[in-house]
């Protein structure tokens, strides 16, 4: 969708919610990768995601245009307020990363079994390893990964200095890959003294 789409059909659905429909299966696929990453139980990550929508769409009428990027900005800053909403609701402290349950965007149905255990290995491994970073650094990493936002539009949902952003994502992924190696090198010892 071009610039000029989005903000056409942003001006038709303040009045006609109908023409929303362009925006949501334009943005669909992002906001539900980052849901499903921060919030595990799939039922749950649907209400959060319907919430997103629903709340856009009543909102719509006060976005404000700021930059190319503002709209995808505002939709992800309703996402991260309502997962921030979510675990507080439940009372959780922290961002459990420690469920295996993979988002439904993961599943391959078609993929062979022994891939299809690969995949899971890894994913929740990963999910493991992301859980370890600060909190910071987890919601930089989902929203740049598994948002698909640019630094400035993270930036600015989570009230950060660009740069600030920057050195986040930066070190979180040199975090990730020496403890990925660590992690592997440990397995591959295990595995020669058995």
């Amino acid at each position: 969708m071009t610039l000029e789409q989005e903000r056409e059909y942003i001006r038709q659905a303040r009045t006609d919610p109908r023409a929303f429909v362009h925006l949501y299966d334009h943005y669909f696929p992002r906001i539900h990768a980052y849901v499903c990453y921060r919030v595990h139980s799939r039922q749950d990550a649907e209400d959060v995601i319907a919430e997103v929508f629903f709340k856009a769409i009543r909102g719509l009428r006060r976005f404000k245009w700021r930059n190319r990027n503002s709209f995808a900005a505002w939709l992800f800053r309703i996402a991260h307020n309502l997962i921030v909403d979510y675990y507080r609701r439940y009372e959780r402290v922290e961002l459990s990363l420690e469920s295996d349950e993979r988002p439904a965007e993961m599943t391959n149905h078609a993929a062979l079994p022994e891939r299809v255990l690969v995949q899971q290995e890894t994913f929740r491994r990963m999910r493991a390893l992301i859980g370890t970073l600060s909190p910071r650094r987890q919601e930089v990493i989902t929203l740049k990964f598994f948002g698909g936002l640019r630094n400035k539009e993270i930036a600015g949902i989570l009230g950060l200095d660009e740069r600030t952003v920057a050195a986040h994502l930066s070190r979180g992924l040199q975090d990730l890959r020496d403890r990925y190696t660590a992690q592997t090198q440990s397995e591959v010892l295990e595995e020669v003294a058995v």
